[in-house]
């Protein structure tokens, strides 16, 4: 799993998933209905990130979890989701897809792990085009 419910309580706020999963009436967040988006998201991105990682990955990106509660949200609208919530669904894919192509990184290796930073900057020139000695420019 990329997120969790608490995840999505902190994005789009208890309120908001009380009324997408409370399909009894229950007053309470319904867990099963929010583990069974949750799961349908990580399908999802499972499937993009498949060509391109090892997957499970061994660090999850924040990036992730994030996509993951879009993609989750927009499940949990039982008919029609508002189009603030269909654009959020859309460009997550959007991005997925464009890390499944390789044109975007998760800053993860391969084999899922975290990438190393390199140790620092390298500046590299052609030399000198001009100097004191020199006077050709003039």
């Amino acid at each position: 799993m990329y997120a969790t419910q608490q995840d999505l309580i902190n994005r789009y706020g208890e309120d908001e998933l009380l009324r997408l999963t409370d399909r009894t009436g229950a007053g309470v967040v319904d867990a099963a209905v929010v583990e069974q988006a949750l799961s349908d998201a990580a399908a999802q991105v499972d499937g993009y990130l498949a060509g391109r990682y090892r997957l499970p990955l061994a660090t999850v990106p924040k990036v992730l979890t994030f996509l993951a509660c879009d993609l989750a949200r927009y499940s949990l609208y039982a008919d029609v989701a508002p189009e603030h919530v269909t654009k959020r669904r859309d460009d997550a894919a959007k991005f997925l897809a464009a890390v499944g192509r390789g044109e975007l990184s998760l800053g993860v290796s391969d084999q899922g792990e975290t990438a190393a930073p390199a140790d620092g900057a390298e500046m590299v020139t052609d030399g000198r085009t001009f100097s004191r000695r020199d006077k050709s420019f003039l």
